[in-house]
């Protein structure tokens, strides 16, 4: 009954903005400790408001200084094309910070862009971290701004894969370690720019990264205990498997482990993919028109957006379908 309870406040869809906005100088950050202040944040009523939605942990970009437009580099390639330096504001952002050539990114060569995802992070930076000024009106936080951005995508990359943890039935006995550690994160969030900064990101990914496969093995015996899922394939391993091409059409991958693994214009055509963690899974080109991954776990918009799909390509409820696949069924 207890965890139901939480469950149901888990539920509620809010991502509130606010507090730590005003009123402070960014560049005095005291003898800030990374840990003991997201110790106390842990109990912090600035953080009351915590049921975090994979609906919000998504790009707003018309909330957003279009910062991953100014503060990421990239270079002349198939994604992109041309050569942009960190820091320097892409030729194609307008004065009202909207993209110019928005509509026709990929016909013109930016097709990197149509598949980039913040998680929601260029607007907690922009009207959170820096209360609505944005770096055009003040100049000297651009810099700073833009080395928070970063920052702020990795923690709410985390928050992602946390609140995906919290959705999963199979892991209930995890969801109070998964709340304590989402409100952790989302605690680091609120910080100021100067403590964002000295946070050592790869500690953040390790402790998470503990619960997280807990929760996928919770997840992944359920569906072989329950649904049949067939055991891991040995040709790939349990992570990072090099399926660079790989031809794997029609095949069942439920509940298969493919954390991490190159996938890179692979064919998934018509797979199976219920259930299987794909988590860091690189999809870039990955061929999924027609396959099943409406139960897959840590599924993102980036790799959604990386992939190749048609209108029969099965996506869990919380991800869209990129406007740039098939508007119809291909195989």
């Amino acid at each position: 009954m207890k965890n139901m309870i939480v469950r149901k406040k888990l539920c509620m869809e809010v991502y509130a903005l606010n507090e730590i906005s005003a009123g402070y100088d960014p560049k005095n950050t005291g003898s800030f400790s990374p840990d003991r202040e997201a110790k106390k944040l842990e109990t912090d009523t600035a953080i009351d408001a915590h049921g975090w939605s994979l609906n919000e942990l998504t790009s707003d970009c018309a909330s957003c200084f279009g910062l991953c437009c100014a503060a990421l580099p990239f270079g002349a390639s198939a994604d992109f094309a041309a050569d942009k330096a960190a820091g320097q504001p892409c030729p194609n952002l307008r004065s009202d910070f909207r993209c110019g050539i928005h509509t026709s990114l990929r016909e013109r060569g930016y097709r990197g862009c149509t598949v980039y995802e913040c998680f929601g992070a260029g607007q907690k930076v922009s009207q959170l971290t820096y209360g609505g000024q944005d770096w055009r009106q003040a100049p000297e936080t651009a810099k700073e701004m833009f080395a928070v951005f970063p920052v702020m995508r990795h923690l709410h990359e985390l928050l992602w894969y946390l609140a995906e943890g919290l959705r999963r039935t199979a892991a209930q006995p995890l969801w109070p370690a998964l709340e304590a550690a989402a409100r952790r994160v989302d605690g680091l969030t609120r910080l100021r720019p100067g403590q964002l900064l000295a946070l050592d990101i790869g500690v953040q990914r390790a402790e998470a990264n503990e619960l997280l496969l807990q929760v996928s093995r919770l997840v992944r015996e359920r569906a072989r205990r329950e649904l049949g899922a067939p055991r891991q394939p040995r040709k790939i391993g349990e992570r990072g498997a090099d399926l660079l091409g790989a031809r794997l059409r029609g095949a069942d991958l439920r509940a298969a482990s493919l954390r991490g693994a190159l996938l890179i214009a692979a064919d998934l055509r018509g797979a199976d993919l219920r259930h299987a963690d794909l988590i860091g899974a690189d999809f870039r080109d990955t061929d999924l028109r027609g396959a099943d991954l409406t139960d897959s776990l840590y599924l993102t918009p980036f790799q959604v957006n990386a992939a190749i799909g048609d209108a029969a390509t099965k996506l869990p409820q919380h991800l869209s379908r990129p406007g740039h696949w098939a508007g119809k069924q291909t195989i």
